[in-house]
This record gives structure tokens, sequence and C-alpha cells, in this order.
């Protein structure tokens, strides 16, 4: 049933420890095949995901970018129109 529902926030953003430490790790618990240590492991798992945030970030900037551009453009717009109309 979870296939014809959106995903939830938690799915999104990594909530979901065991499916996003097998999806980072391989499946296993510990990277290298056993050899590192909990410290290790850790570690690759939260850069990972400090990976995720810093393109989702991106991504968001982006989008106000665009957004405030628009906006501004379209004020410049209503008042050249509201100027020009007064003339």
């Amino acid at each position: 049933m979870a296939s014809d529902k959106a995903p939830t926030w938690v799915d999104q953003w990594g909530g979901g420890e065991a499916e996003n430490d097998k999806a980072v790790t391989g499946g296993n618990k510990r990277l290298g095949g056993g050899s590192g240590t909990k410290m290790e492991d850790a570690k690759a798992v939260a850069s990972a995901r400090i990976d995720r945030a810093k393109a989702a970030a991106v991504v968001g900037a982006q989008k106000v970018k665009s957004g405030t551009s628009a906006g501004i453009k379209w004020v410049k717009n209503q008042y050249q129109k509201k100027c020009s109309s007064n003339k």
C-alpha cells in the first residue's frame, strides 16, 4: 500500500534509519567488509546525509533566487504600467 501513497517527510529526509544505513553501506552495518569501526561507520553515514542536505539546500536556494527575480520583475512591470498610464 505504500506504493500508492506519496513518500512521507521522514522517508524523504533520512528519518528511516535502517533503510538509509543499508543504502549507504550496501546492506552491511560496517563499511569496508567488517574492518571498520563504529566511529568510521557513523562518519560515513553522516557524510552521506550531509551531502544530501547540501544538495537539497542548493536546489532550494536556486528556487528562492529565481522566485525572487520573477517577483521583482513583476513589481517593476506593474510600476511601469502605472507610471505610463498616468502620462
